[in-house]
């Protein structure tokens, strides 16, 4: 007789590890808080601890994730019609996108490796100053980043 092995969780984990390393995370964009790193550093440790069994261990783990915030841009969207005292267009939005390189390793399976880069951006109206709702942005386009990198490494989406 044969059986199969399905792997299957509550958590949608599709992976065979029992430990995950997950290193700092640099900070090479050219603008932005300098804290955004290690913001990104420990909202996804949290996420993964939260979300699988996988224990986090400091060094030697079989899933291992590294990487950088490497960009970090604001730009206009939604031009409008109006010009700013100066004879500029004015814009009704600004777009705020951040982009975290990662090289994900798992040392059981070789062939689940990347390294990729993964973005997401937020809108937010132009006559707010991006100090007033920086927090909030960055922590909604960190959660869709990290869905992302779930998803691409233990998930195997």
């Amino acid at each position: 007789m044969t059986s199969c092995k399905v792997q299957y969780s509550f958590t949608g984990i599709n992976v065979n590890a029992e430990t995950m390393s997950i290193n700092t995370f640099f900070y090479e964009a050219d603008n932005g808080p300098a804290d955004l790193a290690a913001t990104f550093t420990d909202q996804i440790r949290d996420y993964f601890q939260q979300n699988t069994n996988i224990q986090l261990v400091d060094d030697g783990g079989e899933l291992l994730f590294e990487g950088s915030v490497s960009d970090y841009r604001l730009s206009p969207v939604a031009q409008t019609a109006g010009q700013n005292l100066n004879g500029f267009n004015t814009t009704a939005q600004t777009r705020l996108t951040i982009t975290v390189s990662v090289t994900f390793t798992n040392l059981n399976e070789p062939s689940a490796d990347f390294t990729r880069n993964f973005s997401f951006f937020s809108d937010f109206d132009a006559d707010q100053a991006i100090q007033d709702v920086e927090e909030e942005l960055v922590n909604e386009i960190y959660e869709n980043i990290i869905l992302n990198i779930f998803n691409a490494s233990v998930a195997n989406w």
